[in-house]
């Protein structure tokens, strides 16, 4: 059985974190119902006999001793850590797992990646190792981090290149939060083209969720559920909003917006996690989604997004699920799929679904989907038995699209604005290893990747002759 390690860093990237491991556990002691340390709840969890000095795992097959998160989380500000630590899931976590400082980032880049990243290299890799060392078979990290920020975006990149550094082998999967346009961090187009670049060179995938499309999502299931409609109403267990995800207090502005990140997780970990009849490897969504090594971000989109409380409504048909994963209503960056061109997709369901539903699907929506002329039958799926609870079923798609490339146009619209300008960035350069050649150079590798995407584009995806390629794995 392979394990796989979560990398929470900053405070959006504790938050989002915390709220993974909250569903998580609520999904294994849905299906776990007799308490027994199995191969679902190894992928993720270690299980620890207190008894033992040593802290060492017990065998798989015995009772549930006392689970821990297989996590490392890192803040520069002592906040969220703090309330995850007196919250619910206190006992998930033990202080080798943490890292915290008490002053931030402020809200630079630079801070995060040179001065903390250097200051707490040795004590990073060292829980990175602890973490890898209880696993027997090590498959992927999983990275959560903002982009807006100083701790996410600069001390979440480095941690990034730490892991290709220390554990080159193992796949690296980053979910990035990406400012709007209207951010109340005036530094944050900054901030977010100096971490795409190292998001660029060292992750395996990235899935890009912008904070806007998570915020319209969130009012639209609030219109919905205050629509007085019959059957409109959502039900309280339903996926966004699902509790306190492990912190203690009243619900906060963001935990419905967190949440859905959350489950993005669930789903794409899903497969290592519990049993399907046509399981996808998470090494795999690299693989087989990645034709060009640098092209590693994948559109993310989720159904359902929610449950309606009114159990009398009928379940909506198998292929309207299917439907809403291509809609823009339900993706988590703001794009256009459909006018643009598919490099690879992944489906990846939930439930009682057959093989048939998928290839039948698949079949209906492909005249709809532009794919590139090399790849007509590139399509990864993948097929988990145990829906997330209250749901009956449920369908994550993950497109390698150029339609990711407006949102890299814009962040470097905004940047220029402000480095045209030259603001804020004394602030920047007074940090020590901080150089202004740090900008051009990540401006620079944000439009050689734009520019990659316009040249699929403007080639209808007819592969030129000099073009790098991944072979990709059927």
């Amino acid at each position: 059985m392979t394990q796989s390690v979560v990398v929470q860093v900053g405070q959006c990237g504790n938050q989002v974190g915390c709220r993974f491991w909250d569903l998580a556990l609520r999904e294994h002691a849905h299906v776990n119902k007799k308490g027994l340390y199995d191969e679902a709840l190894s992928s993720f969890f270690r299980n620890v006999d207190s008894r033992e000095s040593d802290g060492g795992a017990c065998a798989v097959g015995g009772r549930i001793q006392h689970l821990k998160a297989r996590a490392v989380l890192v803040d520069m500000e002592e906040g969220v850590v703090n309330e995850i630590l007196q919250g619910p899931l206190r006992e998930v976590f033990d202080s080798t797992q943490l890292l915290t400082d008490v002053s931030g980032s402020g809200n630079n880049w630079a801070v995060g990646h040179m001065t903390y990243g250097s200051a707490y290299r040795e004590q990073i890799v060292d829980k990175l190792r602890k973490a890898a060392e209880h696993c027997d078979c090590l498959q992927c990290f999983f990275l959560i981090h903002s982009m807006g920020g100083g701790t996410g975006s600069g001390l979440g990149t480095r941690v990034l290149s730490l892991l290709e550094e220390e554990f080159p082998e193992v796949c690296r999967i980053v979910a990035s939060i990406y400012p709007s346009a209207e951010d109340d961090v005036v530094t944050s187009p900054y901030n977010s083209v100096l971490a795409m670049r190292e998001l660029t060179e060292h992750a395996d995938c990235v899935l890009p969720v912008e904070n806007q499309s998570l915020v319209d999502i969130v009012n639209k299931i609030k219109q919905m559920s205050h629509g007085g409609k019959p059957g409109s109403a959502i039900k309280r267990d339903s996926a966004v909003i699902s509790g306190q995800g492990g912190l203690s207090g009243p619900e906060k502005p963001f935990d419905a917006m967190n949440n859905i990140v959350a489950n993005l997780l669930l789903n794409i970990t899903s497969s290592a996690r519990f049993d399907g009849s046509l399981n996808m490897d998470l090494n795999e969504i690299a693989m087989n989604l990645v034709p060009f090594p640098r092209l590693h971000y994948l559109v993310p989109s989720l159904t359902p997004l929610y449950t309606l409380s009114d159990v009398s409504v009928p379940t909506r048909r198998l292929d309207q699920m299917f439907s809403d994963a291509f809609s823009k209503d339900h993706q988590l960056i703001r794009a256009d799929p459909k006018r643009s061109l598919y490099l690879a997709c992944a489906l990846m369901v939930r439930g009682n679904v057959q093989v048939s539903d998928l290839r039948r699907n698949i079949e209906r929506l492909k005249p709809s989907l532009p794919f590139i002329s090399w790849n007509q039958e590139g399509w990864k799926t993948g097929l988990c038995s145990v829906p997330p609870v209250g749901h009956s079923h449920s369908l994550l798609a993950l497109a390698n699209n150029t339609c990711v490339k407006p949102t890299f146009m814009e962040l470097r619209e905004r940047f220029t604005k402000l480095y045209r300008k030259k603001a804020h960035l004394h602030h920047y350069l007074h940090v020590e290893g901080m150089e202004q050649s740090f900008f051009s150079e990540a401006v620079s590798s944000l439009s050689s990747l734009i520019e990659e995407y316009d040249h699929l584009d403007a080639t209808k995806g007819r592969l030129m002759p000099d073009a790098p390629r991944l072979s990709i794995a059927r």
